[in-house]
């Protein structure tokens, strides 16, 4: 396209997401490329996630250019993308732009890069690449991210292993760009001194004296037994350890809510709504130890020093195990207990994961990203360099 255009060029960039993760991710990409002011950048959100979304565009200052409000109560998620397919549509007919910028594996992510690839808008990925061996294992993420792979005219892949995961499937080397993840330039951005938590039940949580386990859980995977497995696990190790206390956001699936029931009225955890992202990033810092089936706080957490054991038999984020910040757990309580056990009894173990570095980033990644798009569009000369992650630093 760059040379298609030739000078350098306002394009018209329209920057889509629906979810808190989503939202978390990107805003550090959007205050980056207005703040440069070579592109004229729009938002565009679809709500797949309405309250929890609401809480990071004012964290971050942003005002969506377009609403589409698409969640409903008890939404499938075919009926989502049939919606947000449609609405989409209309909206980039209207508004034309001259790229489509989506990011992870959300339903929305999927639905607007197929929107954007029926109005022959070329779509870019943040987050591009990550992959597990199975299609159906995160449900529905895995597949939405890999048909955004196969739509996406650029990918933003957070890795070098991300991005070799795209070149076996044949995307083009000059089309894929490591930028590391762009969740640390958020979390960097979100960090306060001497930070006042909002929530009542978070701060007492965080004036626990002893140890402070996080706990998050809400894959569509581990619904049902695997929660009932991972929770029951979570006593054992309350049982165990008197002097740990743990805190568990509870997503709002109801089915993640029903099952929670089972750590309900012990006196050392602490049941509370997913939190204010500024409230979750100071407490994440607060925390020992990190029990989660989440992808994105693997990162965050690692960019913080602390342990995280996943409790899924799966990763698309190798990167951290391979550094030695995290382990995987999956669901079985028996090898769970035993993880956090050790991380919990033994010093060294803990101060080895603690001090592991961090492969994900190094709160550039917005600026990589924009330089990529300017130089798509005749800005810059030349295309960025990749972020390089060196173990030993």
């Amino acid at each position: 396209m760059r040379e298609r255009l030739g000078s350098p060029y306002r394009a018209r960039v329209m920057v889509v997401f629906g979810t808190r993760p989503e939202a978390i991710k990107l805003a550090p990409v959007v205050h980056t490329l207005r703040g440069r002011g070579r592109l004229e950048v729009s938002v565009v959100v679809t709500a797949q996630h309405r309250e929890m979304l609401d809480q990071v565009l004012d964290v971050f200052s942003l005002e969506p250019d377009a609403d589409l409000n698409l969640m409903t109560p008890d939404q499938t998620l075919n009926g989502l993308a049939g919606r947000a397919l449609e609405r989409l549509d209309a909206l980039l007919a209207q508004t034309a732009p001259d790229a489509v910028v989506v990011q992870g594996d959300t339903t929305t992510a999927m639905a607007a890069a197929l929107a954007a690839f029926h109005r022959r808008i070329p779509a870019a990925h943040v987050e591009a690449g990550l992959r597990t061996a199975d299609p159906l294992n995160p449900f529905p993420e895995e597949m939405n991210r890999r048909l955004v792979g196969r739509i996406a005219a650029w990918h933003f892949a957070p890795t070098a292993g991300a991005r070799d995961n795209l070149l076996r499937e044949h995307v083009a080397p000059e089309k894929v760009l490591v930028t590391g993840n762009t969740v640390i330039d958020a979390l960097y951005m979100a960090r306060r001194p001497d930070y006042k938590f909002s929530d009542p039940v978070l701060e007492q949580a965080a004036a626990w004296p002893g140890r402070l386990v996080l706990l998050t859980t809400h894959r569509r995977e581990n619904l049902g037994e695997p929660l009932r497995r991972i929770y029951g696990a979570v006593r054992r190790l309350l049982e165990r350890f008197a002097d740990v206390a743990v805190v568990f956001p509870v997503h709002r699936n109801p089915h993640v809510r029903a099952a929670a029931q089972e750590l309900a009225g012990h006196e050392r955890v602490y049941l509370m709504e997913p939190p204010h992202y500024l409230d979750f990033v100071h407490l994440l810092e607060r925390s020992y130890l990190v029990l989660t089936d989440s992808g994105g706080i693997q990162e965050e957490a690692l960019a913080l020093d602390k342990p995280v054991l996943v409790l899924r038999t799966t990763t698309e984020r190798p990167e951290g195990i391979a550094a030695g910040g995290a382990r995987l757990a999956g669901t079985d309580p028996e090898q769970i207990e035993r993880e956090a056990a050790r991380l919990l009894m033994d010093p060294d173990a803990y101060r080895a994961m603690a001090t592991a570095p961090n492969p994900y980033g190094d709160g550039r990644a917005s600026e990589r990203i924009a330089h990529a798009l300017e130089h798509i569009f005749g800005w810059e000369p030349e295309w960025p360099q990749d972020f390089a992650f060196h173990p030993g630093a």
